[in-house]
């Protein structure tokens, strides 16, 4: 039994020394090499060793230093498929950088090598990068600027008129961007650009007129003014700026003041309502007047045609009864003698006596015509 191997099954050799020489042959970080001469299985320590060495020179590192017993070795070797699965997440990483989408409200300025190529619409586009790059710009979007003291600033909308007078204006310029590619290489800063173009253009014009118009009813005009005035300055400029409207909110005196200015306007009106109420009535008495005026002239003039047309007929009247009277003078004399009687007695209720008749007592009986002609007349009433 002694010269047996220990062991449990027995086998293995017929002395110790096989046990030394067992030893030996597990140099290999102590495993025991395959028996039977077979190809050797790798172990998976060194198929995990071997996956880091090359992801980290897929990442740009140095692969690991071969085996532990210090062996010098250079990096790993990559097979055909590895190459072909980089040049492809490499392709796909250029795709996605190169391909880009312009929304509709967006317009595209693609640049070759930093100097403008060409203007881009909305939809799927191409910039091969890095030869190629793009600047996205928002050019149907309306931007404001507010001006004035309620958009940049206590002093940025006190403005001096052409009557030497202060007035604090507060307005707001809506503008778009109408060519891009003017937008990004002519204006360094377009909005503070946009916004000293605007004050500007309205301080040269508040400078040309009148305060009390600017209060009152200039200020549509005004705002036109001023919206052709920034949009011919911004064009000389190559800006790539349109103007799409001002709006003109506010117009007042300076705070300090505005109460007492206040009270002046309404001094003002009341004086322009008194003045042209004062005009109303002159109007009204000088037109009743001139028509007064034209009436007595006229009643006059038809006055001095009656009294002409009356004396002219008088005139007439008395040749006639003139060339009667020398035919024959007695005849003629009592005729106007009748006719006189006539004019003075023919409106009065008489009673003629007869001198004559009955020692003068006699009452001369006649036909009482006036009294037939008020009978009908009361019998009517």
């Amino acid at each position: 039994m002694a010269g047996q191997s220990g062991g449990p099954w027995g086998g293995g050799g017929g002395n110790r020394g096989g046990d030394d020489d067992d030893r030996g042959n597990r140099g290999n970080n102590g495993r025991r090499p395959p028996e039977g001469g077979g190809p050797q299985i790798p172990e998976i320590d060194e198929l995990v060793r071997k996956g880091q060495d090359q992801l980290r020179v897929l990442m740009g590192g140095r692969g690991g230093g071969g085996n532990s017993g210090g062996e010098g070795g250079g990096g790993p070797t990559f097979g055909r498929g590895s190459i072909l699965i980089g040049l492809a997440i490499a392709v796909i990483l250029w795709g996605a950088v190169s391909f880009y989408t312009v929304r509709p409200e967006e317009q595209a300025v693609e640049l070759f090598l930093g100097e403008e190529y060409r203007t881009t619409n909305p939809g799927l586009n191409f910039a091969p990068w890095p030869l190629v790059t793009y600047e996205k710009l928002a050019v149907t979007r309306e931007q404001n600027e507010d001006i004035g003291v309620g958009g940049s600033g206590s002093d940025a909308g006190l403005m001096l008129t052409g009557d030497e007078n202060i007035v604090d204006i507060d307005f707001q310029v809506v503008w778009n961007i109408s060519d891009p590619a003017k937008y990004l290489f002519n204006l360094r800063d377009p909005r503070p650009t946009i916004r000293a173009v605007s004050e500007s253009a309205m301080r040269e014009i508040i400078a040309q007129s009148q305060l009390a118009p600017i209060l009152n009813r200039d200020r549509g005009s005004i705002a036109g003014r001023l919206e052709e005035l920034i949009q011919l300055t911004l064009d000389s400029y190559n800006s790539g700026v349109n103007i799409i409207r001002v709006n003109f909110d506010k117009a007042d005196p300076p705070r300090e003041v505005i109460d007492a200015f206040r009270e002046v306007q309404a001094a003002e009106q009341e004086r322009d309502r008194l003045e042209k109420e004062a005009d109303a009535y002159a109007a009204q008495v000088l037109a009743q007047a001139r028509g007064e005026a034209a009436q007595t002239l006229e009643e006059s003039e038809a006055y001095r045609a009656q009294v002409v047309n009356e004396a002219q007929g008088e005139a007439s009247r008395f040749t006639a009864v003139l060339g009667e009277y020398q035919k024959a003078p007695e005849v003629t004399r009592k005729r106007l003698y009748l006719e006189a009687m006539e004019d003075v007695l023919g409106d009065m209720d008489k009673i003629i006596l007869d001198e004559n008749s009955g020692g003068g007592q006699g009452v001369v009986p006649y036909l009482p015509l006036n009294e037939l002609r008020r009978n009908p007349a009361a019998g009517g009433q």
